[in-house]
């Protein structure tokens, strides 16, 4: 090489995990702009843009970042200043990085909303000389607002690069075998903890509307899978499916998990369990929505007992899933 030539890093390959995100902080501020980079997203919201623009400015980033910030404080990670999403997406790098133990790989995270933002960690996985990356959303269940959007964002980067990486991308796994295993053992985990016996198990994933269902989003279909693989390794207790976090006054994937909360206790069952397979950590949708807001609903409408189930978050098994699904793409 010439003295002359520029220094150039090669040969290795980049591991990105992404999340969806979560803000800076619990300010009023912070949860604004994250807020606003999330429901500005097309894929998102799919309406018209001009309008809703002007519907976002005006009306939800006035009001809605108060009782968003009100959610976040009740789960927030004081002692480190940090969600929990955030804590436990840095913990899999980490674990994941020392399973894998390769100087040539270099694992990392990014966020689709938020920070990391995903330009940040790819061009940094470049100049160290990143030739290849593996992106690996962590959402179980493919949908167009959620997996398809981070991959939206990764080709934006890449479109800036004059050397751009080889690339793959993991669209889903709601079916691995891992994956099904280690939802399984957190049941039986949680069930062992227990001195009670559930009446039923809900399975309660993030909702869409139902229109980007009509329209061909998959996941509607990749949920009832993951339920049903594990309802066939585990017959004890009766798994049913429903959906959570609906936004607006349109129609959402049904059933919806707050109005079953509400009618379970009327219909005899007064002990129940709920776990959220579509989230790879525990957030505000998970901690908040269910274990605390759900929780309270349920107990409000006559139920008895209520458990959550966590996240698989860092544990070993979802770590050593991760670790499958990367070295399935290695090249």
């Amino acid at each position: 090489m010439k003295e002359d030539h520029p220094k150039i890093n090669f040969g290795k390959t980049g591991v990105l995990l992404i999340n969806l995100g979560t803000p800076d902080s619990t300010s009023w501020w912070d949860i604004r702009k994250y807020l606003k980079e999330f429901l500005s997203d097309k894929r998102v919201i799919e309406v018209n843009p001009i309008i809703w623009q002007i519907i976002l400015n005006l009306f939800i980033l006035t009001f809605r970042p108060s009782k968003t910030a009100k959610a976040y404080k009740e789960i927030w990670m004081n002692d480190i200043n940090k969600s929990p999403l955030r804590y436990y997406t840095e913990m899999q790098t980490i674990k994941l990085s020392k399973r894998i133990e390769s100087e040539n790989i270099i694992v990392d995270f990014a966020m689709r909303y938020g920070n990391p933002s995903i330009r940040s960690k790819i061009n940094k996985m470049q100049s160290k000389g990143c030739e290849s990356l593996i992106i690996l959303p962590l959402y179980p269940q493919y949908a167009s607002p959620t997996t398809a959007t981070v991959c939206d964002e990764v080709f934006r980067v890449l479109m800036k690069m004059r050397w751009q990486p080889a690339l793959k991308i993991v669209p889903h796994y709601e079916s691995e075998q891992l994956y099904i295993d280690a939802i399984v053992k957190s049941i039986n985990k949680k069930i062992n903890e227990i001195d009670w016996k559930p009446d039923l198990i809900v399975a309660s994933y993030h909702g869409i509307p139902k229109k980007y269902f009509e329209k061909g989003d998959p996941y509607h279909c990749y949920c009832q899978k993951t339920t049903r693989l594990v309802s066939d390794k585990f017959k004890q207790i009766k798994i049913i499916t429903t959906f959570q976090s609906r936004f607006g006054p349109q129609e959402w994937l049904q059933p919806y998990t707050d109005k079953t909360l509400e009618k379970l206790p009327k219909e005899g069952a007064k002990k129940i369990l709920v776990i959220s397979p579509g989230f790879a950590s525990d957030c505000v949708e998970t901690l908040e929505e269910i274990s605390i807001q759900g929780k309270e609903s349920f107990e409000k409408s006559g139920g008895e007992k209520f458990g959550f189930i966590p996240c698989l978050n860092d544990n070993d098994d979802h770590i050593k899933l991760l670790e499958h699904l990367v070295r399935k793409n290695i090249v």
